[in-house]
C-alpha cells in the first residue's frame, strides 16, 4: 500500500506463499519482485471522478452540497469500501454544510489494485472541493480566503453527518499563510505567469471505529519503574518512521518530570506488550499517547503519596520537575524522582501500572457512519505560489506557505519533518506522479519503472514555510492532533488554483502536466473554455438514498426511510 500503510492491511499472495514455503522447507524463504511486478501488484491511490453542487448564498454561506465519487478500484477490493466512504466523509468538518448528499461508487477493472495511501480516500475529494470553492469564490467576486473563513464550520459542534468536532483551528491558520504569503498583495496582482493559490484541509485523529469491531481498547500501555529512576513503557504501537517512540517518551516524561532519555520504549512485541491497533489513521500520538498520559497519571499519584508523607507536604502541592519531586511552594524541600520510586516500592513493592484507551462512540447510527468518527480533527491551510511558462505549460512551485493546527505540539521537529515531507509528496502528485497505461486491450502500465514514474527532487522541491498552530483538543494528550496525513491533503488544490491566478485556465485533473497546461491554454485561446479536465460524470443507477435526518432537524443519527433521487 501506498505511503507509510506499508503491508498492514491487505494480504498479499506473494507474502501469503512465501510463508509457506518457508513452513514446508523449515529454512528461510524470500521472494523478491521485479519494479514492473511491484507496480502489477501494489495498492495505489484510486483514481477518482468527482460531481460536486454546491449551494451557496451571496454572502457566500454555504446552503447544501451534494457529492459524487466514482472510484476506479482496480482488479481486488482491498480497502474499497471504507476508500469510498472517506471520499464524502470529511467535507463537513472542514466547512459548515447544513445539508449533505453523499453518492460514491467503486468499480473493479483490468488494472492494478488500489487501497489505502496517505490520507486515505481523502486527498481526491480535497483536491475537487477546493478547486470547486475557488471557482465559486471568483464567481460571488469574493476572495478565497475569506469565503473559506465566513465559512468554516465552528467548533464544539456536530455536522450534518454526525461527525464530533472539537477545537477547530482552521481559521488562524489561514490566518498564517496569508499574511506570511503576502496574499492580499499578489492574488491576482502578479505579473502574467505568476500566481498563487490557497487551499484547506482536515483530517482524522486517528478511526474512531475500531478495525476489530469489539468493546476493548484500542491502545493499551504497560508503565514499570525502577528503583534507579528509569522507567520502561510497553506498548504494542509501531514505530514506522513516523517518531511514536520519541513522542511516548515525551509524554511519559512531562508527566513524571523526568529526562525523556530516562525512558526506555518497548514497542510492537506482541510476547511482551499489551495490545495496540496500529500505526495507522494517524492514531498514535493521540490514543496510545492517552494511554501512555493515563498510565504515567498512575504511577505519579503512587509516587507522590508516598513522597508527600516523607516530606510532610500535601500531594496537592507535590511537583515533578528535572529529575526531582518537591514542593511547590519551596523548591529545596523535595527528593530525587528515583528516591521517591524506592519510598513507593519498599511501601508497595514493584511499582507498575498501566493504561489504556477506547475513542468516543461515534454519534451517527446510518450505514457508513463509521469512516469518519475521530477523536479531534486537524486542520492545514496552504499557499503555493507558482511560475508558469505560458509556451511551454510548465509550471514550477518556488514556494508554499502552510500552517497546520497540530492541536498541541510534543516534538516541534517531528511535527515540521511530517509538514514538510507531506509537502514534497502532495508537490509529487501536484505535478508529476501518474500512473498510465498502454491503448490496448492488454492494459498493462506504460511506464514501470522509477525511471519514468517521477517523483521530485531536490531540484523541484519548493521552499517550504511551516506554521505550527496550536489550537489544544481537549481529546488529545495535552491537546495534541495528527500531523501524518493532514498537511498533504491542501497542496494539490493549492497548485491547481495557483495556475489559474498564474495564467487563467483550469487543470480540473492531477497531475498538472505541462500537456494539460498547453491544450487548456490553446482552447481560451481559441475562445473556448480555458479549462482541461472530465467534461462529465457518467449516468449511474443509484441505490435509494438513506436519509439521516440532521442534528438541527431533531435527529439522533438514524436512518428514517430510503428516498428516490
Amino acid at each position: 500500500n501506498g505511503g507509510g500503510f506499508g503491508g498492514k492491511s491487505d494480504p498479499f499472495n506473494h507474502e501469503i506463499a512465501v510463508a509457506k514455503l518457508a513452513m514446508i522447507t523449515g529454512r528461510p524463504v524470500k521472494i523478491t519482485l521485479t519494479r514492473e511486478e511491484v507496480f502489477y501488484c501494489h495498492r495505489g491511490r484510486h483514481p477518482t471522478l468527482m460531481w460536486v453542487k454546491t449551494g451557496v448564498k451571496r454572502d457566500g454561506a454555504i446552503t447544501g452540497m451534494h457529492f459524487r465519487s466514482l472510484l476506479d478500484g482496480g482488479a481486488y477490493g482491498s480497502y474499497g469500501v471504507a476508500s469510498t466512504y472517506y471520499t464524502g466523509a470529511l467535507q463537513t468538518v472542514t466547512y459548515n454544510v447544513p445539508r449533505y448528499h453523499f453518492q460514491g461508487a467503486r468499480a473493479f477493472t483490468n488494472k492494478a489494485p488500489c487501497g489505502p495511501k496517505r490520507g486515505h480516500g481523502t486527498p481526491q475529494p480535497r483536491f475537487a472541493l477546493e478547486v470547486h470553492l475557488d471557482k465559486i469564490a471568483e464567481q460571488l467576486n469574493i476572495d478565497p480566503a475569506e469565503l473559506r473563513l465566513k465559512t468554516l464550520v465552528p467548533p464544539n459542534s456536530l455536522t450534518a453527518n454526525y461527525l464530533r468536532v472539537g477545537s477547530m483551528g482552521l481559521g488562524k491558520c489561514i490566518a498564517k499563510v496569508v499574511e506570511g504569503s503576502e496574499w492580499k498583495q499578489k492574488f491576482r496582482k502578479l505579473p502574467e505567469g505568476r500566481g498563487v493559490g490557497l487551499a484547506c484541509s482536515s483530517y482524522i485523529s486517528g478511526a474512531g471505529l475500531p478495525i476489530y469491531w469489539n468493546n476493548m481498547p484500542h491502545s493499551g500501555v504497560q508503565l514499570k519503574c525502577d528503583r534507579g529512576g528509569g522507567v520502561t513503557v510497553f506498548c504494542g504501537s509501531t514505530e514506522i518512521g513516523q517518531g511514536s517512540d520519541s513522542i511516548l517518551a515525551y509524554i511519559v516524561a512531562e508527566v513524571l518530570g523526568i529526562d525523556p532519555f530516562d525512558i526506555a520504549v518497548v514497542t510492537a512485541d506482541t510476547d511482551l506488550t499489551p495490545v495496540d491497533l496500529g500505526s495507522y489513521s494517524s492514531r498514535v500520538t493521540l490514543m496510545t499517547g492517552n494511554a501512555a498520559l493515563q498510565a504515567a497519571e498512575r504511577a505519579r499519584q503512587i509516587l507522590a503519596l508516598h513522597a508527600s508523607k516523607k516530606l510532610e507536604v500535601p500531594v496537592e502541592r507535590l511537583t515533578f520537575a528535572d529529575g526531582r519531586v518537591f514542593d511547590s511552594k519551596d523548591r529545596k524541600r523535595g527528593m530525587a524522582f528515583a528516591e521517591a520510586i524506592q519510598l513507593a516500592e519498599a511501601a508497595e513493592g514493584t511499582i507498575g501500572t498501566v493504561g489504556s484507551y477506547t475513542p468516543p462512540m461515534s454519534a451517527g447510527k446510518y450505514r457508513g457512519a463509521g469512516v469518519g468518527p475521530s477523536p479531534a480533527y486537524s486542520y492545514s491551510a496552504c499557499v503555493a505560489e507558482v511560475d508558469v511558462d505560458p509556451e511551454t505549460g510548465i509550471v514550477r512551485v518556488p514556494t508554499i506557505w502552510i500552517a497546520h493546527d497540530v492541536g498541541r505540539s510534543i516534538n516541534a521537529a517531528s511535527v515540521i519533518g511530517q509538514v514538510e515531507g507531506s509537502i514534497y509528496m502532495g508537490l509529487g502528485e501536484a505535478l508529476m506522479e501518474e500512473m498510465t497505461y498502454r491503448g490496448d486491450l492488454k492494459v498493462v502500465h506504460k511506464i514501470p519503472s522509477l525511471l519514468e514514474y517521477k517523483s521530485p527532487t531536490t531540484l523541484e522541491m519548493c521552499d517550504v514555510v511551516t506554521y505550527l498552530i496550536e489550537d489544544p483538543d481537549p481529546n488529545g494528550p495535552f491537546g495534541a492532533k495528527e500531523v501524518g496525513q493532514g498537511p498533504l491533503l491542501p497542496v494539490m488544490p493549492a497548485v491547481a488554483n495557483a495556475v489559474y491566478d498564474a495564467v487563467g485556465v483550469r487543470v480540473d485533473e492531477v497531475p498538472v502536466t505541462p500537456e494539460k497546461v498547453l491544450k487548456a491554454l490553446r482552447r481560451k485561446q481559441k475562445g473556448e473554455a480555458g479549462r482541461y479536465g472530465p467534461e462529465h460524470f457518467p449516468d449511474i443507477a443509484w441505490p435509494e438514498a438513506t436519509r439521516v435526518p440532521t442534528p438541527w432537524e431533531g435527529g439522533d443519527g438514524k436512518a428514517v426511510q430510503p428516498v428516490r433521487v
